[in-house]
């Protein structure tokens, strides 16, 4: 499959954001959770990692001592025990869910208690120049721009992520204020 030429670097700059927090858990128990088609991020972080898994609906095969992947529909209950994962990484995710607070909670319920979830997603300002990227002068893919179902900002994260169980650890805007970095840690309280 042939990627539109700012897709790579857009991807690039969320794996950036992710790894340092990534490597905060060496040898951890890792899930990508959508991990797309190629499952780039999984096959980046193997060397900081004890064990990954990635999930998508377009997940390519994988399966090593070290590296899994599973095609699966995010939207349904996660296939793992409770306390699975130390780290689970969601980047560019949430905006193409219906349903973000349900896999959120599933997150939750997957995530160590001293885990991380971290996550990025397009704020509300990315919105038309996504568009006029992708429909215009086709340089990321329209159809991944026609899926998303919803922008995000500080505050929405905030709120959604409450809902879920987890606090926000972290925020932040990258992309010239285009893309939201966040890390979140589930509440102890939450169960």
């Amino acid at each position: 499959m042939k990627e539109p030429i700012l897709e790579p670097l857009l991807r690039r700059a969320r794996v950036a954001k992710a790894l340092p927090v990534i490597r905060n858990y060496p040898r951890c128990q890792f899930l990508d959770f959508g991990c797309g088609w190629e499952a780039r991020l999984l096959k980046d972080v193997a060397p900081y990692i004890s064990r990954g898994v990635g999930i998508d609906q377009k997940a390519p095969a994988i399966e090593s001592d070290k590296l899994a992947t599973l095609r699966a529909d995010l939207e349904s209950a996660l296939p793992f025990e409770p306390h699975s994962f130390d780290v689970v990484a969601m980047l560019a995710v949430l905006e193409h869910l219906s349903d973000p607070l349900r896999a959120l909670v599933e997150i939750r319920r997957v995530l160590r208690p001293q885990g991380t979830l971290i996550l990025t997603v397009p704020s509300h300002a990315a919105k038309p120049v996504l568009e006029f990227l992708a429909y215009r002068l086709k340089l990321v893919n329209p159809a991944e721009i026609a899926d998303h179902k919803r922008y995000y900002g500080r505050r929405d994260l905030r709120e959604l992520s409450s809902q879920a169980g987890f606090r926000m650890c972290a925020h932040r805007y990258f992309q010239l204020g285009f893309n939201n970095f966040a890390t979140l840690q589930p509440r102890v309280s939450a169960y």
